[in-house]
């Protein structure tokens, strides 16, 4: 049997022993190279397989957001690698003391040559550590839109709306003006500008934006939409539609479905865009259209005109649907407010959407909220008894004296069928009071015409033991006056 040659043995041994090169007194071998290698390929895998159970396991359960647990697992990643690295070397005899001299000769001499990577290794540890932005983020930086997928130590990857990824060097992230639209808040507000004719009416136009946000499905309700009348232009109003939305990738997509909304529920409330074209305007087109179409007139005597300058377009008989200003006036307390007190009610009051058999409240409930019925329909009951009282569809009002005298709730309210709301809080109320001292008087003045039931009212909260001394008076007046300035300090 053949057998290999001790000299040969030898021969191999010597080749990776023998020293190759010298780093200050270290002697450097094939062998000693070996080892590193592995080494260094050992700790590598240890430490992603070490954060990738912290990030995707330990942290996960522990309820950590996405862009602290990548932070997280990033730094501990490198710093199993630097340990490693430091273990590795001192494992095969190597002086660390002696190797900083050398490093520092050669320092100075590769510093210039690598002086970018060490700019964005300095920027991807600020970004780890002090987290102006994070994983999981929506940021705006040189006119690019994306979610921040990945912050490395050199770079970072943004993903944009087009699915594409875009690496960006860390130091840009530090150095470029950069917006983070999830910074502290994952919410984004988006800013649409709306510009209608002077001869529109501005409660109309704040009352339709408001309704065409709170229909959109990527629009949030809380904080709630909010319309500006921010200036008056040349021939023209211009507004301002603030919404806000939880999916920040769909920004485009929900700016595009408002502005759909917008052209087309303005068009059927007959609200106009402003128009650079010279338009000729009739003080009586009745009368010339009578002339032109007299027997056209006489056939159908349900034409109507919408306004002092557009031709007939709605027959008699056919009828716009109800806004909710409208249906506001309807209400007896707000019967004879002005548009601008009404608009203001309309800006404080938000929307709430009940599923079928959804509670609204229970009685006995505090009464912090007045509610109109935009669509579908409730029903009012006793749920201690049982007992069916009454039932609500589009366009009635309740909870209004619960609200403005703080009195519990008498009945329960749920939903029919799929049921949207306006609200009015005790916030929104108090906001109105505050700012408007002469609607806190009319309020005043039309519960009171109502002094039955504003007795009856009364001598329950006396009952319940609910009527501070202070504000208990027999005077109607008086009671309501002292009541509605101790619930809402005005």
């Amino acid at each position: 049997m053949n057998t290999i040659p001790e000299e040969l043995l030898i021969g191999i041994s010597q080749l990776f022993t023998s020293t190759i090169f010298q780093i200050g007194e270290n002697p450097v071998s094939l062998r000693s190279l070996i080892e590193l290698i592995i080494s260094f390929i050992i700790v590598l895998i240890i430490s992603q397989g070490f954060t990738t159970f912290i990030k995707e396991r330990l942290l996960l359960k522990l309820g950590i957001d996405e862009g602290n647990r990548e932070a997280i697992s990033v730094i501990i990643r490198y710093l199993i690698v630097a340990f490693g690295v430091v273990i590795s070397i001192q494992g095969i005899g190597f002086n660390l003391a002696s190797f900083a001299v050398v490093a520092g000769g050669l320092g100075v001499g590769i510093g210039f040559g690598i002086q970018d990577l060490t700019t964005n290794f300095v920027s991807g540890l600020t970004l780890l550590l002090d987290r102006p932005v994070k994983v999981g983020d929506f940021v705006e930086l040189e006119g690019l839109m994306g979610i921040v997928k990945k912050i490395s130590i050199r770079s970072t990857i943004i993903k944009t709306n087009d699915d594409s990824s875009v690496i960006v060097p860390n130091s840009k992230m530090i150095s470029n003006k950069i917006v983070n639209w999830s910074y502290q808040n994952p919410l984004l507000c988006l800013r649409l500008s709306i510009e209608v004719s002077e001869n529109s009416d501005p409660l109309l136009v704040t009352e339709t934006l408001l309704q065409i946000a709170y229909a959109e499905a990527g629009v949030l309700y809380e904080p709630n939409p909010k319309v500006f009348f921010v200036e008056f232009g040349d021939d023209c109003f211009k507004f301002e539609l603030l919404v806000w939305t939880d999916r920040p990738t769909d920004r485009e997509v929900i700016k595009s479905s408002l502005n759909f909304a917008i052209e087309y529920n303005f068009r059927q409330q007959g609200i106009d865009f402003p128009s650079n074209d010279r338009d000729l305007y009739l003080k009586n087109p009745e009368f010339i259209w009578s002339v032109f179409h007299k027997n056209e007139t006489v056939n159908n005597p349900g034409v109507v005109f919408e306004n002092s300058h557009k031709m007939p377009i709605l027959p008699k008989g056919i009828k716009k649907p109800s806004s909710l200003s409208g249906l506001l006036r309807e209400v007896t307390y707000f019967e004879h407010l002005t548009d601008i007190e009404l608009r203001q009610l309309i800006e404080v009051g938000y929307r709430q959407r009940l599923r079928p058999q959804e509670v609204l409240f229970r009685e006995n409930d505090p009464g912090d909220a007045f509610y109109m019925i935009l669509s579908g329909s409730v029903e009012v009951f006793v749920e201690a008894i049982d007992k069916h009282l009454n039932n609500l569809d589009t366009g009635k009002f309740f909870g209004e004296l619960s609200l403005m005298l703080g009195i519990p709730r008498t009945a329960s309210v749920r939903a029919l069928e799929e049921t949207i709301l306006f609200a009015i809080n005790k916030e929104g109320f108090q906001k109105v009071l505050t700012e408007r001292p002469d609607l806190y008087e009319q309020i005043i003045q039309e519960i009171v015409k109502h002094k039955e039931e504003l007795s009856e009212r009364q001598q329950e909260l006396r009952e319940m033991q609910l009527v501070d001394a202070a504000e208990d008076d027999e005077n109607p007046v008086n009671w309501v006056r002292k009541r509605l300035k101790n619930i809402f300090s005005v």
